[in-house]
């Protein structure tokens, strides 16, 4: 398109090559704002409305102000505030006022009646950005212009052109949808043109102003409904009901089995609408949404919460997340909980750019399998024949985080106090003492980080038998040696210090595989994608080698090697007369753990978040275990009604 745009003896040129604004916002100068009603402007305002706003420049009702934004001498926006709408059921539930007092103070609402971004404009977040520069001159403008006092701004979204996003991340409100219907004469025609209806808070003390009962209270939006129709619009493609088997759900009873899993935990809000947000956090986990950060979620949901109040529902919100937690290892109890069950930990990297994220630092990243910027936790999950999930976390805060030179980012982070450095098997530990006692579990299984630490082991509850991944270069000794204090040689000091006696000297893990002494059975760990999962198994009582003596009592030796010429090493403290079957099944549970990681990564959100802080870090982990265990949980009850 190009040529002049000529209205009311007013020219612009409009050569889309040429007048051109694309990339990023902070390459521009700044944006500014003018007012233009009754100035010679005006017209141009008119023009440009009238021919890039679907419903032009006329009709604006009441009161009136215009606004043009420009870059330099480039017009980029317009926009217009204007009278209110008399009467909309979804604003006047929200205020809580009666019919005469909507009447007496309807002049303290503003309608936001057109903004258009101009076609040769294509940089972004350059519409939030105005807006928010309008919103913050709008209440002096109007008062210098009307002598009107106001407390509210409204608008209406048409949902079937535009999903109002610019109003998302600019903090307005969605408070739900007109009815479709307009007054004609006495009465109302209904012409089914619904629109979403939303509010900004112009004066946060605009209720008492009004003089509206302090004990009523906003009615908020139907959330069941909201949820329905969000989940069913992001879902259709999502990949984690494919992975959980529920791709032909119905989006329907799915919305409702949310619904329903989500209000579980009300008690745990101090507000509904902490309820609410939390629903739609939990479902856009769950959609399809490439990159599902708070500020995805909040805009591409299609509800009522705002970009900031998600990032501050998981950050700042008071609302209790260990009440949540304790609550959701009920759930998984009573989903997957059987006696021969099996407590998992392990940990898991999230990399990140900066230094600025609670707990961050050049550490081992299993992502990219070297020392790389990133951050780690410790994780606690749960496995049994019906499923698998995640029951606890902590995020592991590298030694220099205690440091005076990090004590203003752990503030700004709001990292507890009383927070003292612990090592990961540390902290594995003790989540594991944490949990074990509510679990119905005869097995705790870990990697060879934490399996290669004796200490760790010696650590785990007595009642509960481990089966603990190992290093390849472990050593051990296939018979119990002579120990003892060595004879004085008659030279020098006398010894102090126990040593192996005999001839028994300790072999390493890797160099015992090779040994033609071991026993081998072929075993099918279970179906695969491409068939059996086929390994070869050797089983075999051992003394553990530690600092090249032996320890008091054998454990159970354990080598997998799979097809592809993978092979593992485990211990396992389980009694002689265990068989092999039953340490191959424990052996399949231990890699549930690493299940829940690639469940959570690639279909869950679990490594997508930007938040920064201690407790949006742990909020966000905790909604994805929600999400893992609310999609086994259907599963289940799918199956039972096949």
């Amino acid at each position: 398109m190009g040529g002049k745009l000529v209205f009311a003896q007013v020219e612009y040129n409009i050569n889309q090559k040429s007048n051109s604004l694309s990339g990023s916002l902070k390459k521009f100068p700044k944006v500014y704002l003018k007012q233009v009603c009754g100035t010679s402007t005006e017209p141009l305002w008119n023009g440009l409305v009238n021919t890039y706003h679907y419903l032009g420049f006329r009709k604006l009702l009441g009161k009136r102000l215009k606004y043009l934004a420009f870059i330099q001498q480039h017009p980029v926006a317009a926009l217009s505030w204007s009278a209110p709408a008399k009467r909309i059921n979804a604003r006047d539930s929200f205020i809580g006022w009666s019919d005469d007092l909507r009447r007496k103070s309807l002049s303290s609402i503003v309608a936001n009646s057109r903004f258009v971004i101009f076609p040769w404009v294509q940089i972004a977040h350059i519409g939030s950005h105005i807006m928010g520069m309008n919103l913050r001159y709008l209440k002096n403008d109007w008062f210098e212009k009307f002598q009107e006092q106001l407390l509210m701004a409204e608008t209406f979204v048409d949902p079937l052109l535009f999903k109002g996003t610019i109003y998302k991340a600019s903090n307005w409100k969605k408070l739900g949808r007109t009815k479709g219907y307009s007054k004609r004469g006495k009465g109302y025609l209904y012409h089914g043109n619904i629109k979403d209806v939303y509010v900004y808070i112009l004066e946060p003390h605009y209720r008492k102003i009004l003089g509206v009962p302090s004990a009523t209270k906003p009615r908020l939006p139907q959330k069941v409904e909201e949820t329905r129709l969000s989940l069913q619009q992001s879902a259709q493609s999502a990949k984690s009901l494919e992975t959980f088997d529920l791709k032909d759900i119905d989006f329907d009873l799915l919305a409702e089995k949310l619904t329903d899993f989500h209000h579980v935990f009300t008690d745990c809000f101090y507000r509904s609408e902490q309820e609410s947000i939390g629903l739609t956090y939990l479902s856009g986990l769950m959609s399809s949404i490439p990159r599902k950060t708070a500020e995805n979620i909040a805009l591409e949901m299609e509800t009522s919460q705002s970009v900031r109040s998600t990032q501050r529902f998981l950050k700042t919100y008071k609302w209790d997340s260990d009440a949540m937690l304790l609550k959701h290892q009920e759930l998984t109890i009573e989903s997957l909980g059987t006696d021969n069950g099996m407590i998992t930990v392990d940990a898991s990297e999230f990399p990140k750019k900066g230094r600025n994220s609670v707990g961050v630092a050049r550490q081992y990243c299993g992502n990219t399998g070297k020392k790389d910027n990133c951050q780690s936790g410790v994780f606690v999950g749960y496995a049994s024949e019906k499923g698998h999930g995640l029951i606890d976390c902590q995020l592991y805060m590298p030694k220099t985080w205690f440091d005076e030179e990090h004590k203003e980012l752990r503030q700004q982070n709001l990292v507890p106090d009383d927070l003292i450095f612990q090592t990961k098997n540390k902290i594995a530990s003790d989540l594991i003492n944490k949990v074990h006692s509510r679990f119905p579990a005869s097995w705790i299984g870990c990697d060879a980080s934490f399996g290669s630490d004796i200490s760790f082991l010696d650590s785990l509850p007595d009642n509960i038998t481990y089966f603990a991944d190992i290093k390849s270069n472990s050593k051990v000794f296939l018979e119990q040696p002579e120990v003892g204090i060595p004879p004085h040689s008659g030279r020098g000091k006398h010894p102090t210090k126990p040593k192996v006696l005999s001839e028994h000297k300790p072999i390493s893990v890797s160099e015992l595989e090779k040994s033609d002494s071991i026993t081998w059975t072929t075993v099918n760990l279970g179906e695969g994608s491409k068939g059996p999962l086929l390994a070869h198994v050797a089983c075999l009582r051992v003394y553990p080698s530690r600092d090249g003596l032996p320890q008091d009592k054998p454990v159970w030796l354990i080598i997998r090697k799979r097809t592809d010429n993978q092979t593992r090493y485990a211990f396992s403290n389980a009694p002689k007369t265990t068989t092999i079957a039953e340490l191959c099944y424990a052996s399949c549970l231990r890699w549930s753990i690493e299940r829940c990681f690639q469940e959570g990564k690639m279909h869950l959100g679990m490594d997508h978040y930007e938040h920064r802080s201690w407790p949006a870090w742990h909020r966000h982990m905790l909604y994805v275990m929600l999400a893992q265990l609310f999609l086994y949980s259907v599963k289940q009850s799918q199956k039972k009604t096949v």
